[in-house]
Formats: C-alpha cells, structure tokens, sequence
C-alpha cells in the first residue's frame, strides 16, 4: 500500500502488512529480513533505517543517521512512538496492528515525521507536537505540511470503555468521533487523528486519509482480529 498524496510530493512510502511481520517479540531476528525485503519492494537503499520502542507515549527523536542504539537491523530509540529527520536517505520505519500510523511531510524544507499514534498517544497529542517540532526545529511552515493518516482499525470493530472516552475529555470535538453503545463507546480513531490535524493548522486538502480497517482487511494485521498472537505491520518513508 502507498500514498498518492505523499507520492506526487516526492516522499518515498510503503505500508507492509500480512505478507511481513514486524513484530520482535514472536520474529526476533528474523524482521531484519522482512525490514531487507520491505526496503527492496521500494526500491531504496538507505544510509540508514530508525525505528523506535513503541510504547504508547509521545516521545519523538531526531534521526541524524549517527545517534540511536545499534539494533536488529538499523538503529532505534527507546521508549519513542515518533521520528523525525530532514536528512534525505534516511528511512523512518513505524510498526503497528490497530493503530494509527500518521506521517507529516514538509517538501519545501524536506522534514519528514512519522508516528505510532494509537489512543494513549492520540490523548497525549503526538501528532501536534510533532507539528510543533517541524515548526520550531526545523522552521517549517504549518501550511506547507502534507500529513498522511495510514489504515487502522475502524470504528465499528474498536469498541473501548468509558475511561478510554473520559481520557479524551479535553478535546473539544470528542463526540464527533465516539459513539455510545452497550454501556461502552466505539472509537474512531482515524477521526479522532484528524482533528488534531486540523486543529493544528494543517489544510485539509493537504491530509490523505486511508480508510482501510485493519481488522477487515485480510492484507493488514489486526491485534484484535489476531489475537495474542498477532503480527505488526510496517510503514516505512524516506526522502530521497
């Protein structure tokens, strides 16, 4: 899978899914191969890949290419659900089953970020405070930034309980993208990523929204349709 958004910008990106596993703690070593085979299917050679510990947080680190820890294949941060770089050749790899995966691609100045937004990092804002690093850090422009919202799982199979809708409690349009049902509340989380989007500035003719579920599309791993056993999919992006 691709973006055609991110595409005619020049941005290098794929979706790897059920045909990969990215998942470390059932493949171990073994991801390196799918990491080799996902990079071939672009046809890219980077100096270098970066991927983070995922936690559900909302650290993001800068890829110079030098600083991150030695890893299976590349280097990784720990404890880090964003990536950030404005160095061509550098590829930035997101693992995940249901959430979110979301990238932010400034052309004009060539920064690129890509996060692991599921709903602890959505309620922690990652994606508007990647906004904020891309501005800050790398005097980018809010109204150049192009932003890609990957598939994850919809709405109707991501059903959560009322301490996931009281977490969201701050955000004004909360209900836009909660739906009550059974005592419980289905969730949307591609709605609720969008709006920090837009609330941060991002024009909306400048975000691409995939709408595959993860959980029904047999071409993605899904952690709910899988169960305990489930694989991780990849999104990898590199400028060139």
């Amino acid at each position: 899978m691709e973006s055609v958004l991110m595409k005619e910008k020049g941005l290098s990106l794929y979706i790897a899914g059920a045909d990969y596993n990215f998942r470390q703690q059932t493949q171990g070593s073994k991801i390196a191969d799918d990491v080799a085979r996902a990079l071939s299917v672009m046809s890219i050679q980077p100096t270098e890949i970066y991927s983070g510990q995922q936690v559900h947080g909302n650290r993001i680190c800068y890829a110079d290419g030098k600083n991150g820890d030695a890893f299976i294949f590349g280097r990784n941060f720990p404890d880090t659900d964003g990536l950030i770089t404005d160095k061509s050749g550098i590829a930035l790899l997101v693992k995940y089953a249901d959430c979110t995966p979301i990238v932010l691609f400034d052309p004009k100045r060539n920064v690129v970020a890509a996060l692991h937004s599921g709903w602890r990092s959505t309620v922690q804002r990652i994606s508007q405070k990647a906004i904020k690093k891309m501005v800050t850090d790398f005097g980018c422009n809010v109204t150049d930034i192009v932003a890609f919202l990957g598939p994850s799982i919809d709405q109707e199979n991501y059903q959560v309980g009322p301490e996931v809708y009281e977490a969201f409690a701050d955000f004004k349009q909360r209900d836009t993208f909660f739906e009550a049902k059974d005592n419980k509340f289905q969730l949307s989380m591609t709605e609720a990523n969008y709006s920090l989007l837009f609330e941060a500035g991002i024009n909306a003719e400048h975000i691409e929204v995939n709408r595959i579920s993860t959980f029904l599309d047999e071409r993605l791993h899904s952690a709910r349709a899988e169960g305990k056993e489930y694989g991780l999919n990849g999104l990898f992006v590199m400028m060139k």
